[in-house]
């Protein structure tokens, strides 16, 4: 990509704690004319299809009791692996998180080159770690009180409170959160309001339906 406004293609990167509601941002992001969502992880997955350079070297580093019997990744045995050992965890992200990057850019260039796409919205759970500043142009953050995530947490996975406390003491605080986003969205209200602050930040933008 040529910077990170490549030839009138904004990238947007999208981050936010578990339960923020990103996915219903994403989702009203992607039914706007002229804007892509990308998601790492959905790349990640992607990028470990039978056949694909990530998935033969880790073929190659973990042994055939990674591979299901359909030829397939067992993406499972992969994790039991990698989140029980650090020199693991840290040999599949060299791997893993470059890829996904370049796949990411080699995508908006794509989109460079066919003219359709005017924003490109990226979301990532590791999108300040990984310094997808290099991709993208801001960040927006999805924010939400913690009670509202327990909540949907509750709802919509059914996860236990012990469990949603060990996912937030994993996560960066909101105001780590803030410090490196351009702009932040306040999801503890209804869907309409969010998508109202949404359509605020596009109008700002210049990325109103036109």
């Amino acid at each position: 990509m040529r910077g990170k406004e490549a030839a009138g293609v904004k990238v947007i990167g999208i981050t936010g704690g578990v339960g923020a509601g990103k996915s219903a941002v994403l989702k009203y992001l992607a039914e706007k004319p002229g804007v892509r969502v990308v998601e790492a992880d959905e790349v990640g997955h992607l990028l470990m299809e039978p056949g694909t350079e990530c998935f033969c070297r880790i073929r190659e580093h973990f042994g055939e009791g990674v591979i299901r019997e359909d030829g397939t990744l067992d993406r499972a045995a992969v994790a039991k692996i990698v989140f029980s050992d650090e020199k693991e965890l840290a040999w599949q992200s060299g791997l893993m998180h470059p890829a996904v990057k370049q796949w990411i850019r080699e995508a908006i260039e794509e989109e460079r080159t066919k003219g359709n796409c005017r924003l490109f919205v990226v979301e990532a759970a590791l999108l300040i770690e990984d310094h997808y500043e290099e991709i993208c142009s801001e960040f927006w953050y999805i924010a939400a009180e913690k009670e509202v995530r327990r909540a949907r947490l509750k709802e919509t996975r059914g996860y236990s409170d012990e469990k949603i406390d060990a996912i937030f003491a994993n996560q960066k605080p909101d105001e780590e959160y803030r410090k490196h986003c351009a702009r932040v969205i306040e999801n503890n209200g209804t869907k309409e309001e969010v998508y109202g602050q949404i359509d605020r930040l596009l109008e700002e933008k210049g990325e109103t339906d036109r």
